[in-house]
């Protein structure tokens, strides 16, 4: 692989700010610093925009699309030939990142950079325990790009922002198995039939992988409730399918949600059809079981809790844990992040998920974003740390605060232009794949995955990458 400084980081030309991700919040961040004639430059790792929420396309949200397009993005949109979509109709992960991201990111131009993989973050000529002249270094942004289709080698970079705005999502790196919050024992030996998504049945190949099988479903949250209702389902045809739900917890009047008293039917009906895949028989449920360890057996597989319970022989099994931030690219910088969300310090008591739902989240911008490194901002599902609660809108006014401060206008950064419906809605829809399934919500904006990632890690949650 060889290496080249970019044009971006000469002393003739002022530095971009660099966007990190082209999802849903950082293609928004790149319409509102447009908008306040500030140039952006957005590295995508992936060969296309919204490459997360193409990886949960086939869920569909329960925000309509009046919920999940940014004023300012619209605003870059609507000089060219996009149409956009009718507000009031709920859209797939697919429909999003098709109809509305990636003609966002076409908007973009050049601005948007495909197969560049940011390494790391720093000040330029310091690293994070160096204080003198640390303010007035620009950022220095390390990336590595794909190979190319006609053979070349990819290339290692280095290029200057005058600010950073991270919004790589968590996506990519789900929570493990273990309850302890690391790998269980054989998780990873085990990896080739262990899934860390919401499964696609509508695949004929992912749904011979369960059809006819015993699969683990571990989690509690909207996700959990999306794969025990899926493969209900697929029981229904294929004899012998059965799922074991693995709940850390035990099962109260709060264990499937709101149910008919939810102020989002479609979020309280997939919680019914995980109650009801229950009372079936179609999925029994381990409560209390904290996995420890996952054994072979034969050709299957038994998971084993701290307190030494074992599951009988299933065949594969599927982790819904939530997400986490990927922070090692920005370990050179000073970031004040909570303890245990590992969000920002300020944001962190607004978003506690043991005390707030989506709807409860009070809007937040430039200043709850803050840290000790001024002008890096997490952004999106990022900035959310571990936390399930997670709202598109949330993040577009995030980076519309954002954008402002960067802008020099502090009025209109400590502003709140967001009303929250106090709904609580977090994610996709998860099972709803017909329109009319959805219909009769009230909406309120979806997080950048589907069900239950909940960015809940819903989109399946964040991150989505958002």
């Amino acid at each position: 692989m060889s290496s080249a400084t970019s044009p971006a980081s000469s002393t003739t030309t002022a530095p971009p700010v660099v966007v990190i991700g082209a999802g849903p919040i950082g293609l928004a961040a790149a319409a509102h610093l447009l908008d306040r004639d500030l140039e952006p430059l957005v590295l995508e790792a992936s060969t296309s925009a919204g490459a997360a929420v193409r990886e949960w396309g086939h869920v569909r949200l329960f925000s309509t699309w009046a919920e999940l397009i940014d004023p300012a993005a619209e605003k870059l949109l609507a000089p060219t030939s996009w149409v956009r979509p009718d507000g009031a109709a709920y859209p797939t992960g697919a429909d999003w990142a098709d109809r509305y991201l990636q003609p966002l990111a076409a908007a973009l131009g050049d601005r948007v950079r495909y197969g560049a993989r940011v390494t790391g973050v720093a000040r330029a000529g310091r690293d994070r325990v160096v204080d003198s002249g640390r303010e007035e270094q620009p950022f220095t942004v390390h990336l590595t790009t794909a190979e190319g289709t006609d053979g070349t080698d990819g290339t290692e970079e280095r290029l200057s922002a005058r600010a950073v705005i991270d919004a790589s999502g968590t996506w990519a790196t789900p929570g493990p198995l273990g309850a302890d919050g690391l790998p269980a024992l054989g998780e990873r030996t085990a990896a080739d039939r262990i899934s860390y998504r919401v499964p696609d049945l509508n695949d004929p190949a992912v749904r011979a992988r369960y059809a006819g099988k015993h699969t683990a479903v571990a989690g509690s949250g909207a996700s959990a409730f999306t794969a025990l209702a899926q493969l209900a389902g697929l029981a229904e045809d294929a004899p012998g399918t059965h799922a074991v739900w693995i709940l850390r917890r035990g099962i109260g009047t709060s264990t499937f949600g709101g149910g008919e008293a939810d102020q989002l039917p479609a979020r309280g009906a997939l919680g019914l059809r995980a109650k009801a895949a229950v009372e079936a028989g179609h999925a029994s449920a381990l409560t209390g079981f904290r996995t420890a360890a996952v054994e072979n057996v034969g050709e299957r597989l038994v998971l084993v809790a701290e307190d030494g319970r074992r599951t009988e022989p299933i065949d594969e099994v599927i982790v819904l844990t939530g997400f986490r931030p990927d922070l090692s690219f920005v370990a050179e910088l000073r970031l004040a992040l909570d303890e245990r969300l590992q969000a920002p310090v300020e944001l962190a008591p607004l978003i506690d998920p043991n005390v707030h739902s989506c709807g409860t989240v009070y809007p937040h911008g430039v200043r709850e974003l803050a840290h000790p490194e001024q002008d890096v901002h997490l952004v999106g599902m990022k900035s959310y740390g571990r936390a399930p609660t997670f709202l598109a809108m949330t993040g577009y006014e995030q980076v519309r605060s954002i954008a402002a401060a960067l802008a020099g206008d502090h009025d209109a950064a400590a502003r709140v232009e967001l009303t929250l419906p106090d709904t609580g809605v977090c994610g996709g829809a998860g099972l709803f794949d017909e329109p009319e399934a959805a219909q009769g919500t009230d909406g309120g904006g979806c997080c950048a995955a589907p069900a239950t990632l909940q960015i809940g890690t819903g989109a399946p949650a964040s991150s989505g990458g958002c």
